[in-house]
């Protein structure tokens, strides 16, 4: 039986689903899907595949994923790894485990993708709640973000074939659908229209619900349907970074601290059991303290109460890995004081 091993996002969590799917009946074989969003992630990632060599002395090793597409050679270099796959070749991962495995390394030109992997899975092992993949990739350029490099380019999966994997989910008896992508709210041709062209198909839908969202991509037909739905979960996480303008604009983001203010005013206003969560990144090159204690205002100003924090992970090949860097022990300890205050707010 396939062992598939999952680190990182909900898109990959969707995405090893589709290889346990493929390959629930092969045996001997170790896919790990990796990810690549820190550089604490992907030395994680070399120490999962030295563990699951020596659990799997005989077995064939697969590495894909973000961190396989973005640093192959480092990979290829391990004796534990049999063949590793870019985020592109993984979808077709049933042609390169067949026969000898001559070539060790095999990553494409990711940002020449237009594709996925159309395949309808049937659920999620141990899960009351399934993914959805509605789209790949993305085509903003955050100064400190690698994924981009790692998924390619935005490309949307189609409607049609969106309600076809929830209405087989829903067959199964999932409780709750949350749509997953690398950037979802770049979901063409609207993101908002398809979550209205979601429940209103499936009425019965228990739980509708979302990754992070992109603050500046939430229009006002997000907020109506937010209001008109109640089997959309109130529950909205957005991935916000920093709380001074400063930072932001240096970040590459696309909104200000103002603008999460307004849009949890708004949303409250149509839901009143709302609940706001947040991404941080803190210590990015250049933060100070006023920069710093911006941030722990904008949790009480705009109510935020569930934090995802982390401190800042220079990525090679991005504009801010570049610039002059914090002490990591600075990073640290303002992750740590934003927990606390993510502490306090639940």
């Amino acid at each position: 039986m396939v062992e598939v091993v999952t680190l990182g996002c909900r898109i990959n969590s969707f995405e090893s689903e589709i290889l346990k799917e493929k390959f629930r009946n092969v045996d001997d074989l170790v896919i790990i899907n990796t990810c690549a969003v820190t550089k604490e992630a992907e030395r994680q990632c070399r120490q999962v595949v030295r563990k699951l060599r020596a659990q799997n002395p005989n077995s064939r090793i697969v590495v894909t994923g973000c961190a396989a597409q973005v640093n192959a050679d480092s990979f290829a270099k391990m004796d534990e790894v049999d063949l590793v796959l870019g985020n592109k070749e993984k979808t077709a991962l049933e042609q390169y485990i067949k026969g000898d495995l001559s070539e060790k390394s095999i990553v494409g030109d990711i940002m020449s993708y237009d594709g996925y992997d159309d395949y309808i899975i049937t659920g999620f092992e141990g899960r009351h709640k399934a993914f959805v993949q509605i789209q790949q990739g993305c085509d903003h350029r955050c100064t400190y973000c690698i994924v981009p490099f790692a998924r390619g380019a935005n490309r949307s999966v189609p409607s049609d074939k969106i309600l076809t994997q929830i209405s087989t989910l829903l067959s199964q008896g999932f409780e709750a659908i949350c749509l997953t992508g690398v950037d979802v709210c770049s979901y063409k041709p609207s993101f908002s229209g398809l979550i209205r062209q979601i429940l209103e198909t499936f009425p019965e839908l228990p739980s509708l619900q979302f990754g992070s969202l992109d603050p500046a991509a939430i229009d006002d037909e997000f907020i109506e349907i937010a209001g008109k739905f109640k089997n959309m979960l109130p529950m909205f996480h957005f991935s916000i970074q920093s709380g001074d303008d400063t930072v932001l604009k240096r970040m590459g983001r696309r909104h200000r601290r103002k603008d999460i203010i307004d849009l949890c005013r708004k949303i409250k206003k149509v839901r009143d059991d709302a609940v706001f969560g947040a991404d941080f990144i803190c210590g990015f090159p250049g933060e100070s303290e006023e920069n710093f204690n911006n941030t722990l205002k904008l949790v009480d100003e705009a109510g935020l109460s569930k934090l995802h924090v982390f401190p800042y992970s220079e990525r090679p090949g991005t504009p801010a890995a570049r610039w002059g860097q914090i002490d990591m022990e600075i990073r640290r300890e303002r992750a740590r004081i934003l927990r606390l205050k993510g502490e306090e707010k639940k």
